[in-house]
């Protein structure tokens, strides 16, 4: 018998329970997958809290994993058994050791990068690709602010942006953090904790703001993060750590220089599976590279997965936290 998390109802971490479950066997289009790490990510409560609402409960959480094929289904011959793969994009369910799931979404790993990485950079890499090529495309010069610049995304983010030339600032909380995101390309950390990162942001630049910010914090940093931008600058809205964004008033967006406001998602992005591939193989080849180095700052087994969501949500995580089943 295989195990998987399962939420039969929203709420805290303590709905999170373990139950065993015989998985299917694949058909047409599907493989069976055994995981050998499995990527936590803000989304995964957003799920199990009911802000995000899933297909139906009970459910089993989870967007990210790596594992082995154990067998494919008919019409599969883009994969094989015993091959590793990994997925960033869902379906949910990830947090198991053994699940059934459509191939679609599974991307080859080259035997370069560990289990470990291989789970903790699909969902996240992929995320830090689309914001900085695709939703507002960073180029050399351009000074950018990313929140959470110590999270898993934001220190995948912060190397990637220095890659391709940015001035990177970086919101952190505590010193502690604003050291290991210096370390991972940020040229500013601003822990939020002791200063204002308005007024941080206008010293680093002079008084000329910026072209872009990134934000996966949400109603906390929202408001001020528009006091960051140049005239029409870009607010990109990706996530919301802190809670969802109030509503307001779109003149603001006028008042404060015609700025422009995306709120975009990594499932739109990589929509198709040729989508998919194009951010995958960009992320693949970062971090085999070693332009990104993947930082796993907590491990979980399975059974402990309450308390890796209460370490989450605590701000008590630097870098990526796996489950290992």
């Amino acid at each position: 018998m295989a195990r998987r998390v399962v939420v039969r109802r929203h709420g805290g971490p303590e709905v999170l329970e373990i139950e065993s479950y015989e998985p299917p066997e694949p058909g047409p289009g599907e493989v069976r997958l055994r995981h050998t790490a499995i990527g936590l990510n803000f989304i995964d409560v957003y799920f199990r809290t009911g802000l995000y609402p899933p297909p139906q409960l009970p459910f089993t959480p989870g967007f990210e994993a790596c594992g082995v094929v154990e067998a494919v289904g008919e019409g599969v011959d883009f994969l094989r058994p015993a091959q590793r793969v990994a997925y960033g994009t869902g379906p949910l369910g990830a947090y198991c050791d053994v699940r059934t799931m459509p191939a679609q979404y599974l991307v080859p790993i080259p035997d370069s990068i560990p289990d470990e990485v291989a789970a903790a950079m699909m969902l996240k890499g992929m995320t830090a690709r689309y914001l900085l090529r695709r939703t507002y495309p960073v180029r050399p010069g351009d000074p950018i602010l990313f929140h959470a610049a110590a999270g898993g995304v934001g220190l995948i983010a912060c190397q990637w942006a220095k890659h391709l030339g940015a001035t990177v600032i970086g919101t952190v909380g505590g010193p502690e953090k604003a050291e290991i995101a210096r370390a991972h390309g940020c040229d500013h950390p601003i822990d939020y904790t002791r200063e204002d990162f308005v007024a941080r942001v206008d010293a680093i630049t002079g008084g000329e703001k910026l072209p872009v910010v990134y934000d996966g914090v949400g109603r906390a940093t929202f408001l001020r993060s528009l006091d960051c931008l140049r005239p029409l600058g870009m607010m990109v809205s990706f996530g919301n750590a802190s809670g969802p964004v109030d509503p307001f008033d779109i003149g603001l967006l006028a008042r404060k220089g015609a700025l422009f406001l995306t709120r975009p998602t990594l499932f739109v992005y990589t929509r198709t599976r040729e989508l998919l591939l194009e951010h995958a193989r960009d992320v693949i080849e970062v971090v085999a590279g070693g332009v990104v180095r993947v930082e796993i700052g907590q491990r979980f087994p399975l059974e402990r997965v309450a308390d890796a969501h209460r370490a989450l949500e605590g701000r008590r995580t630097v870098g990526a936290t796996v489950l290992l089943p």
